[in-house]
């Protein structure tokens, strides 16, 4: 799906509405409905890619707890390091 197509002009205005007036009361849920639009706006152009942001997704959300629980400033920055490589 490009930004200039037909099904942008679709997609977009859809999960807009749903995200701020449907799901506007939980933002748990606002937030779990906005991660499965970008995966299915990122899958729209070619499915077999959904494996690396997937694989991307669980990698810097596991990295982002243990840093949240880490004190040592060198272990938080071989952390942060690791996440951007």
């Amino acid at each position: 799906m490009l930004f200039n197509s037909l099904e942008y002009l679709i997609f977009f205005p859809l999960v807009y509405i749903l995200y701020r007036f449907v799901f506007n009361k939980n933002l748990q849920i606002q937030n779990f409905f906005l991660l499965g639009a970008s995966y299915l706006f990122y899958g729209w152009w070619d499915w077999r890619f959904l494996i690396l942001i997937l694989a991307s997704s669980i990698i810097d959300f596991s990295i982002s707890i243990q840093l949240d629980k880490t004190e040592n400033s060198k272990k938080r920055k071989l952390l942060r390091n690791l996440s951007i490589i």
